[in-house]
């Protein structure tokens, strides 16, 4: 492959697809959704950030899309980047997290259903490394209440 301007060689590099989840709580409970793609389950929203997308702005029309909930203020919680974190390909998520305002969730876009969850019974079949993101960021949460 050439560049069309000057015919000098392209070099392509495979990196990581930038993605974001978003934690978002309600009254004590989180918000998940269950996919409408593969891999079916459950997972926090989340999804591709676009081009010329910051991942602020990606996280918050993800959870709009996925939840129906319109975010004012989110925080920027942590970055998960394992090559196998994803099935489908190597991507690198910033994980965000909001307090939501009593909107209750209801599924859109990808997502077949979005639900409220107590923390203590999340349910089966959580995809990706969901399930130790929301373990990670419950200790997390929970360190900075006390």
């Amino acid at each position: 492959m050439k560049c069309p301007h000057c015919q000098g060689p392209i070099t392509i590099y495979r990196n990581p697809i930038p993605t974001v989840d978003i934690i978002i709580e309600i009254e004590e409970k989180v918000v998940l959704i269950e996919r409408k793609n593969t891999p079916h389950g459950w997972a926090i929203p989340g999804g591709f950030v676009d081009y010329g997308e910051s991942f602020e702005t990606a996280a918050l029309r993800e959870a709009e899309e996925e939840t129906g909930i319109k975010l004012k203020e989110i925080e920027q919680f942590r970055t998960y980047s394992a090559p196998d974190r994803d099935p489908r390909q190597h991507t690198a998520s910033t994980v965000f997290f909001a307090r939501g305002d009593g909107q209750q969730p209801r599924g859109g876009d990808d997502a077949l259903r979005a639900e409220l969850f107590s923390w203590d019974d999340l349910p089966a079949g959580i995809v990706f490394d969901h399930k130790k993101i929301l373990a990670e960021f419950r200790a997390f949460s929970q360190n900075l209440r006390t």
